[in-house]
């Protein structure tokens, strides 16, 4: 695949998270909910932090929840560098198209996600009991301090877990529960990709690798 083609693939995975993001930043409010089937809802809710809501400030004692979104930010921009630079690497290697699409998800995923974390928080006003206003005067944050929108939400069993399961029997149980967006499918499926067909998208770097030892046997051994 070249640079070209996953170029698009980012620039329209972007357009839709963005647009999606947009939408429903400016027609719902916090945590208002549309059930489009029993098992998927549109609910809008915003993340702080890593998957799921976590926090660094959950992990490391002593650094505030503002240090840790502002590290946090900063950690996924440098991580995004490095994931272009490595499509950029693949695509100039000719690597197997597998494994180019699914890094270019990968970026695009992250990518729309780290928009939202450096600059939702200073083109909208906040979401809490109202819709937010697109550039007001005033943005519910700062630069870096955004939070993420996310608004799929497939609760495809809700119920009573049976008393025999240990820990949590009788606890109510939804599966499944994390509300996500966009950009965190696109960064789940390229990372899915690179699970499920691991030797065919990193088959030409084995062959590379085997080939340089073959060599280095030949000529010092």
């Amino acid at each position: 695949m070249s640079l070209k083609k996953a170029t698009l693939l980012i620039v329209v995975i972007l357009l839709i998270d963005q647009i999606s993001k947009f939408y429903i930043k400016t027609q719902f409010a916090l945590h208002h909910r549309i059930e489009v089937f029993e098992w998927f809802q549109i609910l809008f809710v915003e993340n702080d932090g890593m998957a799921w809501g976590t926090k660094l400030s959950d992990f490391i004692t002593g650094i505030s929840d503002r240090t840790a979104k502002l590290s946090l930010t900063i950690f996924r921009i440098v991580a995004v560098i490095g994931i272009g630079y490595w499509l950029v690497t693949s695509v100039r290697k000719k690597g197997p198209n597998i494994l180019i699409v699914a890094i270019a998800l990968i970026f695009a995923g992250a990518l729309g996600n780290i928009i939202d974390s450096v600059f939702y928080g200073i083109i909208f006003d906040d979401s809490y009991s109202q819709v937010a206003t697109f550039l007001p005067e005033t943005g519910y944050d700062t630069l870096f301090h955004g939070k993420v929108v996310d608004m799929l939400h497939f609760p495809l069993w809700e119920g009573v877990l049976p008393n025999w399961i240990p820990f949590v029997g009788g606890d109510y149980f939804t599966f499944f529960e994390p509300v996500f967006n966009v950009a965190d499918m696109a960064i789940s499926s390229g990372i899915g990709m690179l699970i499920v067909f691991n030797r065919k998208a990193f088959h030409q770097e084995e062959e590379e690798d085997h080939k340089a030892s073959v060599y280095i046997e030949k000529e010092y051994v």
